[in-house]
């Protein structure tokens, strides 16, 4: 049937489209629904062989973008797709649902811990799994047509985001991308880079929220909206009712001014009447009460997630049926069927039940994942009511609620309380309103003293954050890449990065920024001329007594009386030379001197942006040959010229030497020249992590190899965990007994000796390992009850199993990097390791 309403030509260009796009076409008959025009637009560009970046909120449905290019992969006879996510659990998710699509025979699934079905055509893995395989030259990356990179905005990770830039730049070329992020400002910024380094890649960006977001302030027990409703909201005015409630949200002094100084976020430092703040059971009741369940209250501490609970729990207050109960009680006891019964009171797993019976539960990285896991099902199932849940949640797995209630606006970030960002908002938000559930999602901010109404709209009115690049060389990218590329083409390589991308950006807008201030240095440097001499060297010499009075001020204290009669010695020398300079009798000289003061400070502005421009012009490629200086130095690197022999640096030899001894050696040669990875350096390409090369020159040196798995399970422990702020260097732990004391003071020798050859190298250091853990990771790798291992190490259920999982990954490392025999006992570790809590999982 033709559209009348469209023009012919109209009408053509609808019909192109339509023949163009046969495959979309085919793909949405099989839809329940339409596709939003920013869905439309990405798969077309998908359609026509093009890569795509999709910006969109939390909920607009970007998934169905990768769900088109697995559609065409599985069109064609041999084309796979990887799926990559930052987290297992999100990993997890997906895997299932794909199962539920195209069966269990199509999909895999890699997370590091868990290998299944990996030749499959559609593969799901962590970020991490998919850059190990790109530089072990995989044989799975055969047959890969697309890549999807879910979140691709952890790019922007500290700690991790190097992991997405690394799989982006060193994926073969003919492999299209579907990068899916979150909404960020800078969204056409990153596409230009990925239209650098990949060709091809269309940006669709879209702000539109699919389920629109009604925002509202808790005033004590008074719920009222943050926006004004009457027809301004649009202009994001603050709600008059709120400020008559708030009373503005500060106080005017005498002075008609503020008490106290605003800060970001939202908040004002003033003190005044306090808002009494309503309690977590009385919220949930009232939004009960309003038809605003299921809710997240997003609380920044896990234990304030858990007296979360139990104050609802302890009210009385239940939000389920029966029938609901049951089922509650069901999907309980099946995840956890594994689950030992000794453990289960351990884990506090019927205090737990209790809670998730009434609809209320926690969740944060503390838990057992397994519980998590529960939470997680049951909330989508609208089973759950209200979770109790950390920031983490924004960044993890699907589960959308009604509402969404802030209880404040700022959160400590491991060393001081800090507000959250409009991109964390922006996030936390995004989980309120169910697509195809709700009409409208809902917001609640808690009010507390000190938030100011103006500043809590602001913030809660920016929708987008932009997105930085933390990519930074380290040393087993540089082995990886000068194997595969060379020293040279590794270089220029790295020097595509998004971070040198964006450095190159911002010395655009600072050399534009230098121009203009040039600008106003001649025309100051015109106005302060002097007809009777130099006026820019008579400022410098009274710039100078100025510097020389203030330092030499009467009572301040010198060195000695010699050293202040030198001191004004020098001041009366340079007095005199003022008095004797021509400029000195200029009639104007005050007027000079003025203009002259104006041309200095901003010469001083000036000359720190040339520095900034200096130091961000190739920052990248200078940081990679600060690491292939260290690789040089070590012997894991030698030129090509020298040969291959190397192996890095010296274990314990036979004369009795000092073990990784780390001295220069011929191998190190600055320069552009060509290198080697030497054996060491591959076994180097083997270790991932922040320790890798720690790592690396332990495994070379043996210090080790005595070693029983249990003890080095407990060195394991020792190098990846990450101590809290009372777990400071220096802290005496106990430690296992036997050959792992002497083991545990060669490691630390050989951190120290890195760490000044770092330094040398004009590196970042790092802190020393601690073997906070490692006693507890000992005990529990020699078969000690859960209870007893928990105690002893302080650590929440989640907790000991996430760095379980790390020991475990180092393990395999280690096995697959180490001699026969140390790979022997890190496989019979990883098995000591591996079981209880640690062994669970749900695929």
């Amino acid at each position: 049937m033709t559209d009348t309403s469209l023009s012919a030509a109209e009408r053509f260009q609808a019909a192109r489209v339509r023949n163009r796009s046969r495959n979309l076409e085919l793909f949405r008959t099989d839809l329940r629904f339409d596709l939003d025009p920013f869905q439309f637009a990405a798969c077309d560009s998908l359609d026509q062989g093009r890569s795509v970046l999709v910006a969109a909120p939390t909920g607009a449905g970007k998934t169905i973008v990768a769900e088109f290019a697995i559609w065409l992969a599985m069109r064609q006879p041999t084309a796979k797709v990887f799926y990559t996510t930052p987290m297992k659990a999100l990993s997890n998710q997906k895997y299932a649902e794909l199962v539920q699509a195209y069966g269990e025979t199509e999909v895999g699934l890699l997370t590091g811990d868990t290998n299944v079905n990996p030749r499959a055509r559609v593969v799901v893995m962590t970020t991490e799994v998919l850059r190990n395989m790109i530089y072990a030259d995989s044989d799975l990356l055969d047959d890969l047509a697309w890549v999807v990179l879910d979140e691709v905005h952890y790019l922007a990770d500290r700690f991790r985001g190097a992991v997405w830039e690394e799989v982006i730049l060193h994926l073969p070329t003919e492999v299209r991308l579907v990068s899916l992020s979150a909404t960020v400002s800078n969204a056409e910024e990153f596409g230009d880079w990925l239209q650098t380094v990949r060709g091809d890649t269309d940006v669709i960006v879209s702000e539109d929220r699919p389920v629109p977001l009604e925002q509202h302030v808790l005033v004590g027990n008074k719920m009222v909206d943050l926006f004004d409703s009457s027809g301004a909201a649009a202009t994001n005015r603050v709600n008059p009712e709120l400020l008559r409630l708030v009373g503005g949200g500060s106080r005017n002094d005498s002075r008609g001014g503020h008490r106290g100084r605003r800060g970001h976020g939202g908040y004002v430092d003033r003190r005044g009447p306090r808002t009494e703040k309503a309690h977590r059971e009385h919220i949930a009741h009232m939004l009960d009460e309003r038809m605003l369940l299921p809710a997240i209250f997003f609380v920044f501490s896990r234990n304030g997630c858990d007296q979360g609970v139990r104050q609802v729990v302890r009210s009385g207050l239940s939000l389920t049926t029966r029938d609901e109960r049951n089922e509650i009680r069901e999907t309980a006891e099946y995840h956890c069927r594994t689950l030992l019964d000794e453990d289960l009171a351990v884990l506090g797993y019927w205090e737990w039940l209790e809670g998730l019976e009434r609809g209320v539960a926690a969740h944060h990285a503390g838990m057992l994942p397994a519980f998590k896991e529960v939470v997680e099902d049951l909330f989508q199932r609208k089973l759950l009511k209200v979770v109790f849940a950390t920031e983490t949640l924004a960044l993890g797995v699907n589960m959308p609620a009604r509402t969404v209630v802030l209880e404040k606006l700022e959160k400590f970030n491991g060393e001081a309380r800090v507000p959250i960002t409009p991109g964390e908002y922006t996030q936390l938000t995004g989980r309120a309103g169910r697509r195809g559930i709700d009409v409208e999602g809902h917001s609640v901010i808690q009010w507390s003293d000190g938030l100011e109404p103006q500043a809590v709209a602001s913030l809660a009115s920016r929708r987008t954050y932009p997105l930085n690049s933390s990519f930074k060389p380290t040393y087993n990218m540089a082995v990886n890449l000068i194997e595969q590329f060379g020293r040279q083409r590794t270089r220029e390589v790295l020097e595509t990065s998004f971070a040198q991308f964006q450095a190159d950006r911002s010395v655009v807008d600072l050399a534009r920024k230098v121009r203009s201030q040039q600008e106003s240095l001649d025309g100051y440097q015109k106005s302060m001329q002097c007809h009777l001499g130099d006026f820019t060297e008579y400022a410098a010499l009274r710039r100078q007594l100025s510097d020389l009075e203030r330092t030499n001020v009467p009572g301040g204290r010198e060195a000695s009386h010699g050293a202040r009669a030198e001191r004004q010695a020098a001041i009366t020398e340079v007095r005199r030379a003022l008095q004797r300079h021509p400029c000195h009798a200029c009639p104007d000289r005050e007027a000079h001197a003025r203009w002259a003061e104006r041309w200095y400070k901003l010469k001083r502005v000036n000359d720190k942006l040339l520095q900034q421009i200096r130091s961000r012009t190739g920052a990248v490629a200078t940081t990679f040959d600060r690491v292939t200086d260290v690789l040089l130095q070590l012997g894991y690197l030698v030129p090509s010229d020298s040969g291959t022999s190397g192996t890095g640096t010296t274990g314990t030899g036979t004369d009795g030497t000092e073990p990784s001894g780390i001295v220069p050696t011929a191998a190190t040669a600055r320069g552009d020249g060509e290198l080697t990875v030497a054996a060491g350096g591959r076994r180097l390409q083997r270790i991932y992590g922040e320790r890798d090369l720690l790592v690396a020159e332990c495994l070379e040196a043996g210090v080790w190899k005595e070693l029983t798995p249990g003890q080095l399970a407990a060195m394991a422990a020792t190098i990846v965990y990450q101590p809290r702020r009372e777990d400071a260097p220096g802290t005496e732990h106990a430690l296992p007994r036997g050959a792992f004391r002497p083991a545990l003071d060669e490691t630390l020798t050989i951190w120290s000796r890195l760490d000044d050859v770092e330094r040398d190298a004009r590196l970042a250091g790092s802190q020393p390992p601690t073997p906070a853990i490692a006693l507890g990771m000992f005990r529990w790798a020699s078969g000690s009850a859960l209870d007893d291992v928990l105690r002893s190490l302080d650590l929440a259920a989640g907790d000991f199993v996430r760095w379980s999982k790390q020991v475990i990954d180092l393990l395999d490392q280690i096995k697959n990097a180490g001699d026969p025999d140390l790979a022997d006992t890190a496989r019979r570790a990883t098995d000591a390791v591996r079981r209880g809590i640690v062994a669970y999982a749900t695929v």
